[in-house]
């Protein structure tokens, strides 16, 4: 139980921070049915999972073991989160609650996997935390430990669903632009520290 508690605290601790897929749920939950954020949630779940899973047994390794591989994903991640939270802030919000919002399933099932999959940050942290820990687990409590990250991934998604769908209707387009705004610069100070990572390992390798 205790490597399941371990794994419960840190896999809540890993996915609370703001990052693409909280916004992507979010925006989700504001917008569409509940049918469709309950789809939503069940796949971001899954690609939650098996980025741990990955992470957990190999991924960190596969990038220690390749500097440039590392390099290639600093720098094209550092480009792609800039321009997704450039988009954010230049985005406008519009309410109309009588549109068909249902998008094609497959859009959905591919931008939940590129907010995590082709996160470079989820990658790197991921690899580096979940590798580490994995290192320290006693022989035989490995199943624990995923359970917990797992539940921790579940019960983070549904509730952040769950709490932002009841009180959508509180949401005016004055406040999800100002949210708009704020997860933009997040996001881009985030995409920069990517940038800023890149640089400091080229310069360490000159």
């Amino acid at each position: 139980m205790i490597y399941y508690l371990q794994g419960l605290t840190i896999g809540l601790a890993y996915v609370a921070p703001i990052g693409l897929q909280n916004l992507f749920v979010i925006n989700t939950a504001l917008t569409q049915p509940k049918i469709r954020i309950f789809l939503t949630v069940l796949i971001i779940v899954f690609f939650d999972i098996t980025l741990f899973l990955a992470s957990f047994y190999g991924v960190g390794a596969l990038m220690q073991a390749s500097k440039w591989l590392e390099l290639a994903i600093l720098l094209m991640g550092s480009i792609l989160v800039l321009w997704i939270g450039f988009g954010l802030i230049r985005s406008k919000v519009d309410i109309d609650r009588s549109t068909d919002v249902n998008i094609p399933l497959l859009k959905v099932i591919t931008t939940a996997c590129v907010v995590t999959w082709f996160n470079p940050q989820a990658l790197i942290d991921g690899s580096l935390l979940f590798g580490a820990f994995k290192a320290t687990l006693p022989e035989g409590q490995d199943l624990a430990f995923i359970l917990g990250v797992s539940s921790a991934s579940i019960l983070w998604f549904s509730g952040v669903s769950t709490v932002i769908s009841i009180f959508s209707a509180k949401f005016t387009p004055k406040a999800l632009r100002i949210i708009n705004i704020i997860s933009g610069v997040v996001i881009m100070f985030y995409g920069a520290k990517l940038g800023y990572n890149f640089i400091q390992i080229v310069r360490g390798m000159l």
